[in-house]
């Protein structure tokens, strides 16, 4: 390829990574997946954790093959899943072990905070749904557990920005990542000071917010001489739902869209949050995104209990053996809640299904065929419940569903979805996430002027179509 300029995306998700080229030409945008590698939990002192040296070393294994393929990008962006994070000492030394949100450790963290600030009050505050692995319920679990890892921590860093440290050296923590934590106030869209002192969690450890777009540095002397070339390195939206949502390919004041990945996050964008105790209620989250936009979504299970079915299967049936096996089942009964905490992280998805059924007194699935058509069923229903609830809180019809990101390719899910919300439903780009994130990056690199222009471009770049 003889391209201008290049924008690398690194798209890190709770299984896999990738490494994602992208450049413009006549305004449409184009896309190369240069390296991919493998990310999983390991069991570290009793508890689920990221193993970050494994992730940067694999970071610049694909930076070595952008400059083996000729395609040595301009600048690069990460983006990662939300809520996880690291303490670093004086030293910029790690604290502890990086524990994963799927981890058991925030079990009944709950009850401390609230006893510190209302559940009703800190949802007034942040505008955050509550989720038990949330990044102040860690922290608290920290306070509680390990107070000398807070005494001595120094700086806190969300996944991404530590990788973006070992890049170059600078630390900067991101607005779209950090609303995650529950820890940012939805009115100074600043960290909540006041709240963390409430909690007895040190303020001196949290830096400066910087929105996508921003720059971070330049790539360290060691790491541009161990990879071959020198980049910027530029903030996107590093929470991954952030940067999916940026390449959503509609005005989404008139559609829902669905970022189907591990998770399903399905709501609106907004430009002002909504924290009222309705939307505490039904469970409605208000995340930071790209121009202090305000994502309004629900945080659904997602492909992740496909995905465990699928590896407790063996990984021996193609998706089209799957869709065939739910397609002979679809006349089973039973539903799940596919919120529930027993799907998190339990030792065996297919008995945890089958426990949940038998508690609730439904029929239990016996074939693979039923456990595939059981979660698909519930997701499907579960999205259609979300667009309801959307409506009522915004009292608003929406006519169309976008749906983005790997688990659009899933045609037997998306059928459902049409069927289940009675909506027109589109799908399309695939890889929304990485687009996203070199969209900030082109953006403030001025290849786009604006978002909107940068939407048309992903409209007219990629496959999109209703199913």
């Amino acid at each position: 390829m003889n391209i201008s300029k290049y924008y690398l995306a690194i798209d890190i998700g709770a299984s896999s990574g990738r490494h994602i080229i992208g450049w413009v030409e006549n305004n449409r945008i184009s896309i190369k997946e240069i390296y991919r590698f493998e990310n999983k939990l390991i069991k570290r002192n009793g508890h689920l954790c990221w193993d970050l040296d494994h992730l940067f070393s694999e970071i610049l294994s694909g930076l070595k093959e952008c400059k083996k393929q000729n395609t040595v990008p301009s600048s690069i962006g990460i983006d990662t899943w939300g809520v996880d994070f690291v303490l670093l000492d004086k030293d910029s030394q790690i604290l502890g072990d990086s524990v994963a949100y799927r981890d058991s450790r925030t079990n009944e963290k709950d009850k401390i905070v609230y006893s510190a600030i209302s559940e009703s009050d800190l949802y007034t505050r942040t505008g955050i749904q509550k989720q038990l692995f949330n990044s102040i319920y860690q922290l608290v679990s920290i306070k509680e557990t390990s107070p000398e890892q807070l005494e001595k921590a120094e700086h806190f860093l969300m996944i991404p920005e530590y990788l973006n440290f070992r890049l170059t050296g600078v630390m900067k923590n991101e607005y779209t990542n950090a609303t995650t934590s529950q820890l940012v106030n939805v009115k100074t869209q600043d960290w909540d000071y006041e709240l963390m002192n409430k909690l007895g969690i040190p303020t001196r450890i949290f830096g400066e917010l910087h929105m996508p777009m921003t720059e971070v540095g330049t790539l360290s002397e060691e790491i541009a001489q161990e990879v071959g070339f020198n980049s910027k390195v530029i903030l996107p939206a590093t929470h991954d739902t952030g940067s999916a949502v940026m390449a959503v390919p509609a005005n989404n004041d008139d559609s829902i869209y669905l970022s189907s990945g591990t998770w399903s996050l399905m709501g609106i964008e907004r430009k002002e949050a909504n924290c009222s105790e309705e939307c505490r209620l039904s469970n409605f989250t208000n995340e930071g995104g790209y121009s202090h936009r305000y994502r309004f979504l629900k945080n659904i299970m997602g492909m992740w209990m496909m995905q465990n079915l699928r590896r407790e299967f063996g990984n021996k049936y193609t998706f089209e053996e799957l869709y065939a096996m739910a397609e002979n089942a679809k006349e089973f009964p039973s539903t799940i809640n596919v919120n529930s905490h027993d799907f998190l992280a339990p030792d065996s998805m297919t008995q945890a299904i089958k426990n949940y059924c038998n508690t609730s007194g439904q029929k239990i699935p016996s074939t693979k065929g039923e456990l595939l058509y059981c979660v698909y069923n519930s997701l499907a229903k579960s999205y259609a419940q979300t667009v309801r609830e959307i409506e009522h809180l915004t009292a608003k019809n929406y006519k169309t569903i976008h749906v983005v990101g790997g688990g659009c390719q899933d045609r037997f899910l998306n059928g459902l979805i049409a069927k289940e919300t009675g909506k027109k439903v589109f799908v399309g780009p695939i890889e929304a996430t990485a687009i996203g994130n070199f969209m900030a990056q082109m953006i403030g690199d001025h290849t786009f002027k604006d978002l909107q222009e940068a939407r048309q471009a992903v409209a007219s770049s990629f496959d999109i179509h209703q199913i």
